[in-house]
């Protein structure tokens, strides 16, 4: 298994900018597929970007193209997801999770099903 930890999340007003991060230990994570999800209350968790930590290919739902960008930083096991011009819908507790290598391929790395190992969340908040 992999185990994942976020932190970045935060308090931050409308058109703000904030950077998650994702460290990864355990199982070589290297290879995986990873991504980052969003739950806001009430509402089921959903797909926002992934990426291929073999040849570092990313992936991102349509909605979420233009405002997010996910990369990785091998020499520290990490993952990032660098949000911009926030919005108060943005609000939400951002999971990263790891999947195997197919979980990128086609539309599968949006599901939350192709994602075996979860980080507990790191809680975004966006308001004025």
């Amino acid at each position: 298994a992999v185990q994942l930890v976020e932190s970045g999340g935060g308090s931050v007003e409308p058109g703000g900018s904030l950077r998650l991060s994702c460290v990864a230990s355990g199982d070589t994570w290297r290879g995986h597929c990873m991504g980052w999800f969003r739950q806001a209350p009430g509402k089921e968790r959903e797909g926002i970007a992934a990426i291929y930590t073999g040849d570092s290919s990313t992936y991102y739902v349509d909605s979420m193209k233009g405002r997010f960008t996910i990369s990785q930083d091998n020499a520290k096991d990490t993952v990032y997801l660098q949000m911009n011009s926030l919005k108060p819908e943005d609000t939400a507790m951002y999971y990263c999770a790891a999947g195997l290598p197919w979980a990128c391929g086609g539309s599968r790395y949006s599901r939350v099903s192709e994602y075996a190992d979860w980080g507990q969340g790191t809680q975004v908040t966006v308001s004025s």
